[in-house]
């Protein structure tokens, strides 16, 4: 069990910079690369100049996004659980949590799956498909998500799973590798294996095979992992899992799922919003969607890599280590989220012309889809600290199994905050406003976060000073 000891001991008594980076660094690195494969996507389809299917790309972003969802339900859910068991010397429990954490996210897939296939047609068109995108977006929706849902929803529950015993490595290898495949294989099904015009589907063909691709190594690094960490891949264990630690996975993994499922209902508003006033103006949208989760993917990446270290002393009582800890990753995170504010002011328009040439295809609507996305950057590229400090509270409240609390976030930020502006701010100024109602929904939703996160580790101290059951 020497490895086990070895990342018990990052977690408890390493250096806070050398753990951070320890977990952070490949989570990082797994969250850009994963960016881009998901990016690169639409990198491949802007080449052909065609705004309509760069539209019909940006509808499916928020059904794909349903991937990421599901995936935390029982990999963000268990995984936390997993990290705290650790720290309280529970292996066995822990290792009968990670199985039902595993065939958890199966079921998830194929049920996920089944629905989208059965009102996928119904679905586009409420999602704001219209009849020059929709065919692109189902090809995309069919291969992507009915077809390619089950890799892709396990190989990143496997991934947190990996990450929360400590194995942050070889989680951003799977995910990473997967990535790395799917750059190579994109152009070759877009451009040379399928005729013109079928790029939309090679581009969902390549996805798939990596997400395939990516799912088989981990689940090998799982079974290796597993002979020296808490994890499991056996059926017996899952079934074992205690009726406290299912309900523990489900308080936490629920709130975590509800949290990005409620982000991908704020997308399919902005989408429906932005696809009244033009089919222009949400390709131009879906552009600027697609650059502001590079910021985004590296303070996700942060807090993940932090989120196992906090569960860990919570559970082990060392709530001063776990104090130190959510403070180094709040000011990391928020001098990231500085430096993309400028630079993504600056270089605005380059960003944005990458996703969309103007040398082929219809070089007019290509400029105006460029215009909107410009403008739209400008204006929504300011939320990034107030958007880390969203995404640092709600991870930090998770890490202490603080599920209540999380998904009150999760209904206030979105529900509350960023949806109604989305609404007001579109009436009042057009497509300008809905731009506008990130940085304004963001800021009120970090607030309160920060409100419930003082909050959580007030509680924390005083269950330590046993003043509180």
């Amino acid at each position: 069990m020497k490895k086990t000891t070895d990342k018990e001991a990052l977690f408890a008594s390493a250096p806070i910079s050398k753990a951070l980076y320890t977990m952070a660094v490949p989570t990082i690195i797994s969250q850009l690369i994963n960016l881009i494969y998901n990016m690169v996507d639409a990198f491949y389809i802007g080449r052909t100049g065609n705004a309509y299917m760069m539209a019909a790309t940006s509808l499916t972003l928020t059904m794909v996004m349903m991937n990421v969802s599901l995936s935390n339900l029982f990999g963000i859910g268990g995984g936390s659980l997993v990290a705290r068991l650790m720290g309280a010397h529970n292996t066995d429990e822990a290792r009968r949590v990670s199985a039902f954490g595993v065939y958890g996210a199966v079921a998830i897939a194929l049920l996920y799956a089944a629905l989208i296939g059965a009102f996928v047609n119904p679905l586009l068109r409420f999602l704001g498909a219209s009849d020059a995108t929709v065919d692109y977006a189902r090809s995309y929706a069919l291969i992507v998500i009915v077809l390619g849902c089950l890799p892709s929803i396990l190989s990143q529950a496997l991934a947190h799973l990996l990450r929360n015993a400590g194995f942050s490595s070889q989680a951003s290898i799977g995910l990473s590798g997967g990535g790395i495949l799917n750059v190579i294989l994109d152009p070759l099904f877009m451009f040379v294996l399928l005729p013109r015009g079928q790029e939309v589907t090679g581009a969902a063909i390549a996805t798939t095979l990596s997400n395939i691709a990516a799912c088989v190594y981990l689940i090998f690094a799982y079974r290796r992992a597993s002979k020296s960490a808490p994890l499991s891949l056996s059926p017996r264990d899952a079934m074992k899992t205690s009726r406290e630690s299912v309900k523990s996975v489900f308080a936490v993994g629920v709130p975590s799922a509800v949290l990005v499922g409620l982000f991908d209902l704020a997308n399919v508003c902005v989408n429906i919003i932005a696809a009244a006033h033009s089919d222009l103006v949400l390709a131009g949208m879906g552009i600027v969607m697609k650059v502001e989760r590079i910021p985004n993917a590296v303070n996700i990446g942060i807090c993940q890599g932090m989120l196992p270290i906090v569960a860990y002393n919570y559970a082990s009582g060392d709530h001063a280590r776990m104090k130190a800890v959510i403070h180094a990753a709040r000011i990391v995170g928020l001098a990231v989220a500085a430096m993309s504010i400028a630079c993504l002011e600056i270089f605005a328009e380059p960003f944005c012309r990458f996703f969309l040439s103007t040398n082929a295809g219809d070089a007019s609507t290509a400029l105006t889809t460029i215009g909107f996305a410009v403008l739209f950057l400008r204006i929504r590229c300011v939320t990034s600290p107030v958007q880390f400090t969203n995404y640092h509270a709600s991870y930090c409240m998770q890490a202490m199994g603080k599920g209540k609390k999380t998904l009150l976030h999760a209904f206030v930020r979105e529900l509350v905050f960023y949806i109604p502006f989305m609404f007001i701010l579109d009436r009042l100024f057009g497509e300008v406003g809905l731009a506008a109602a990130l940085p304004v929904g963001e800021s009120c939703g970090a607030a309160f976060a920060l409100f419930l996160l003082h909050r959580a580790i007030k509680e924390a101290h005083l269950e330590s000073e046993g003043l509180l059951s």
